[in-house]
C-alpha cells in the first residue's frame, strides 16, 4: 500500500514539475491526475491496493480541506474586498459546469442509444 501511496505522490510531483518547467497555466496535480490515469489506462486495471489507498484518501478528503479553510479565515478581509468578483466567478463557473455536463449527458445519451440501437439489429 505505501507504494501505492508514493506512487500517488510522485504522479503529482511529476505534474508539479512538468507545469513548472513548461510554464503552464494548470494545477500541478491536475496533470499529476493525468500522469496516473495514463498509467492506468496503459495497465489496463486498477490494482487493488492502489484502489485501497485511494479509498482510504477520499474517505479522509474532509481533513485535506483544513489547510484551505485556515487560508481562507487567515485572508478573509482580503476576500471580502474582492466580494463582487469571486462570486461572479463562483456563479459563472458553477453554471459553465451545470451547461458542459448538460451537453455532454445529452451526447453521450445519444451515443449509446445509437450504440444499443446498432447491437440490437446484430442479435
Amino acid at each position: 500500500m505505501l507504494a501505492y501511496f508514493t506512487l500517488i505522490l510522485a504522479c503529482q510531483l511529476i505534474g508539479e514539475l512538468v507545469i513548472t518547467t513548461l510554464d503552464l497555466p494548470l494545477p500541478g496535480p491536475v496533470v499529476g491526475m493525468i500522469i496516473l490515469f495514463l498509467f492506468l489506462t496503459f495497465r489496463g486495471t486498477v490494482p487493488d491496493s492502489l484502489a485501497a489507498v485511494s479509498d482510504a484518501l477520499l474517505n479522509n478528503l474532509s481533513l485535506l480541506f483544513v489547510p484551505a479553510g485556515v487560508g481562507i479565515m487567515v485572508h478573509f478581509e482580503l476576500l471580502g474586498e474582492d466580494a463582487w468578483p469571486l462570486s461572479v466567478a463562483l456563479v459563472a463557473s458553477t453554471l459553465l459546469t451545470i451547461a458542459v455536463t448538460a451537453v455532454l449527458m445529452v451526447l453521450l445519451n445519444k451515443h449509446t442509444a445509437r450504440k444499443a440501437t446498432s447491437n440490437q439489429g446484430k442479435a
